[in-house]
């Protein structure tokens, strides 16, 4: 299964380590992602795979909404398919 990451939150050392780090121990792999920094935010999006996971997709979702607390930052994952019905012109 497919996922969207979105990461959006004031720019500060280390917030793309802390969620590859995150992303690494959950075993699940970043097929694309960009980022940018506009006037000192930082705003991320992956395209990762949760093939490999071992926990829910749901799990995952409080993991990544705990971490993005810790730094500072916003984190979301939504499901690539409900992601792709949301933003289809």
């Amino acid at each position: 299964m497919k996922g969207i990451i979105t990461v959006v939150g004031k720019d500060q050392v280390g917030i793309i380590a802390k969620v590859c780090t995150y992303l690494a121990e959950e075993k699940i792999n970043i097929l694309d992602i960009s980022q940018t920094i506009v006037s000192g935010w930082f705003n991320m999006m992956m395209v990762v795979d949760l093939s490999n996971c071992g926990n829910k997709f749901e799990d995952v979702v409080v993991g990544l909404n705990k971490l993005g607390e810790e730094i500072g930052v916003d984190i979301r994952l939504q499901r690539e398919d409900i992601f792709n019905n949301m933003h289809r012109i």
